[in-house]
């Protein structure tokens, strides 16, 4: 069936939509049906086949977006008269952010906690207030990132709010593999959980390591130089040895006696 990926606010996360005549084009904002209600989102691919979620109801015109920032600014005003609440009640809960559908009938608030916690007595309460329909959605500390935004260390913004669509296993072996010191401050992400981006090349780095001997093994050069390897190098296909004379030798895979 024909769709288009559609992004919606505070997430990367591509959704597909049929729509009626020509496909809306890329970067184009569309309102679409979903199931909380009408949602504003931005179609950010070409039309392909896909497993479709919803209907996209017509393009966005000026109005719906007028609407939808004036909506955002009362989210914005929930979200803090939220925050306010639940610091008055003790309540140790992060809440972080509010989001309304389009028609304003629904409100989605997003929180965070260490401990889990019962939020539904404030349904009523917040409701009166925001005169929506309200949902609490639980997120963890990955989601937070993808939903708030940060910088990565690359000093780019983070791969999972800006265009991850899923969250891949990250072990500590793929850091291992890669050579990459093992202090938590360097392969974590701003969420404190394992880099992403330790999945991208961890490929690559198994086929090089495939022809260099394992670290602590004891290997030859054919110039003679025995010793016990103490590090790898596998993008310069090198290992660094320490003889029994406690010298360093740095020997490329070339020399190393098979």
């Amino acid at each position: 069936m024909n769709c288009v990926g559609v992004r919606f606010h505070h997430s990367p996360k591509l959704h597909d939509y049929t729509f009626d005549g020509a496909p809306p084009p890329p970067e184009s904002w569309v309102v679409v049906q979903t199931s909380r209600g009408l949602e504003l989102g931005k179609v950010r691919t070409p039309p392909r086949r896909g497993h479709p979620k919803g209907h996209i109801v017509r393009p966005a015109g000026p109005e719906d977006l007028d609407k939808a920032a004036r909506l955002r600014e009362k989210a914005e005003e929930i979200k803090w008269w939220i925050k306010a609440r639940l610091r008055k009640e003790k309540v140790r809960a992060k809440v972080l952010g509010c989001d309304y559908t389009l028609d304003g009938s629904h409100l989605a608030v997003h929180y965070s906690a260490e401990e889990r916690i019962d939020l539904r007595r404030w349904v009523g309460e917040i409701a009166r207030t925001s005169g929506a329909r309200v949902e609490f959605v639980a997120m963890g500390p990955r989601d937070q990132t993808a939903y708030l935004g940060t910088l990565g260390a690359c000093g780019m913004e983070s791969c999972c709010s800006t265009h991850l669509q899923d969250f891949a296993q990250v072990s500590i072996k793929m850091a291992r593999d890669q050579q990459l010191p093992l202090s938590p401050e360097k392969i974590s992400g701003p969420c404190g959980r394992l880099l992403c981006c330790l999945q991208y090349e961890h490929e690559h780095y198994q086929e090089l390591l495939r022809d260099l001997p394992r670290k602590n093994a004891k290997v030859c050069t054919i110039h003679d130089v025995c010793g016990k390897v103490a590090k790898l190098n596998p993008l310069a296909g090198t290992v660094d040895l320490i003889t029994e004379e406690g010298s360093w030798v740095t020997a490329h895979k070339s020399e190393l006696r098979r």
